[in-house]
């Protein structure tokens, strides 16, 4: 089987995704870089071993020995970069969130189907190994029928991680509550067997919005990822613009009748997410993502609350970053470029993350005001839904 050739848009935090696409020999190979910094694409460039490099995606485009482009860019370019992938005639890998409002989700889901090609978005959390032991339980029907789901997410690093570069400026990202729940959005619909209509939600600044900040052109200081500060108010060098929330509470109504709600803080001492299940007959619930951390099932009762459990399943060993999901969704996006069809990743299930996550952006700066998610084009659903073929 030849090497997939594959180009990448984009070598920031998120080139771990581009390098488990660089498999020479096994499937796929990264044959050309672009970034719009020169110094950082050559500080990438060595990983790769690129035939061709650039800074400007453009000259990706034109070049007709790629098979498929990887955008790996900040969220505000999501849009742009896809269109003119797709009309380019280029298969697209489109890291998450897929746009920062619901039009730009559309404009690219558009796109992809008038011209035919192909789009994966990368939603790399139904490839943990907790998530599909989750949607497993569920499925089997070991607590009934889900009737509510609810997740509880602690950033500790939040502050460092989202606050000390374009993360914190609303207009790149429209909010925390769109850039850095949509996976666990998208993961809530995909246990719950639904997506969501209504949304009403809370959040502030609570903590982030008066510590002392860059000045604008200003890069961040060296090891901002490795040296997290702590207390949070400590925290200096934020970026010039911070105006997002760092606490949110969401609540969801999905159009199985599944109520959902999800909390999120950057100020805590812990990094961990909290998935609770609620079905007609018994509850799991999931601390931590990583391998040898445990789903527990409680389904006899009533009794107490009881720590041990009535099933308690093991996830699974896997190697590699986020949890092995990475390269498990790496190989399905190749696998789709080659022979199309459906995919666990769909581009449906990713706009309509971003389109609560947005809703419920708009209803928290609006004061608490439910809000209706727009629903999706019945005939660009049936598109997606059928494997774009």
């Amino acid at each position: 089987m030849e090497d997939l050739r594959i180009g990448v848009i984009g070598l920031g935090l998120r080139t771990s995704l581009a390098l488990a696409a660089h498999r020479p020999g096994k499937g796929s190979v990264v044959t050309a870089l672009c970034d719009s910094d020169p110094a950082v694409l050559k500080r990438q460039a060595h990983k790769f071993q690129a035939e061709f490099l650039t800074v400007d995606h453009r000259e990706l485009l034109d070049r007709p020995d790629l098979d498929a482009i990887v955008v790996n860019t900040p969220d505000d370019t999501h849009e742009r970069l896809a269109i003119d992938c797709l009309q380019a005639g280029k298969a697209v890998y489109l890291e998450k969130p897929m746009a920062i409002t619901v039009e730009g989700c559309d404009a690219i889901l558009r796109a992809a189907r008038d011209t035919g090609t192909r789009l994966y978005v990368g939603h790399n959390m139904r490839h943990m190994g907790v998530v599909r032991l989750m949607r497993d339980i569920i499925r089997k029907g070991v607590i009934g029928e889900p009737k509510t789901v609810w997740v509880r997410h602690f950033i500790s690093y939040g502050g460092d991680y989202y606050f000390k570069d374009w993360h914190a400026d609303r207009t790149r990202t429209t909010g925390l509550l769109l850039q850095k729940a949509a996976h666990d959005l998208d993961v809530i619909h995909w246990l719950a067997g639904g997506y969501t209509t209504r949304v009403n939600a809370f959040g502030d600044l609570m903590v982030h919005g008066d510590l002392p900040r860059r000045a604008p052109g200003t890069p961040r200081p060296d090891g901002w990822l490795q040296e997290y500060e702590w207390p949070p108010t400590a925290r200096t060098g934020l970026h010039h613009v911070v105006d997002v929330e760092d606490v949110s509470v969401m609540n969801m109504r999905l159009d199985n009748g599944v109520i959902a709600a999800y909390q999120q803080c950057h100020f805590t001492p812990d990094y961990v997410r909290n998935y609770t299940v609620i079905g007609t007959e018994g509850r799991l619930e999931n601390f931590g993502d990583g391998p040898g951390d445990t789903v527990k099932v409680w389904n006899t009762g009533p009794t107490a609350y009881r720590d041990d459990c009535d099933i308690a399943y093991k996830v699974p060993l896997a190697q590699g970053s986020h949890g092995g999901a990475d390269a498990q969704i790496v190989a399905e996006f190749c696998r789709f470029v080659r022979d199309g069809g459906t995919t666990d990743t769909s581009p449906v299930a990713a706009r309509m993350s971003v389109a609560a996550g947005y809703m419920a952006t708009m209803s928290l700066r609006d004061g608490g005001m439910p809000y209706d998610v727009p629903p999706l084009d019945p005939e660009l659903a049936a598109y997606f839904d059928a494997g774009q073929g």
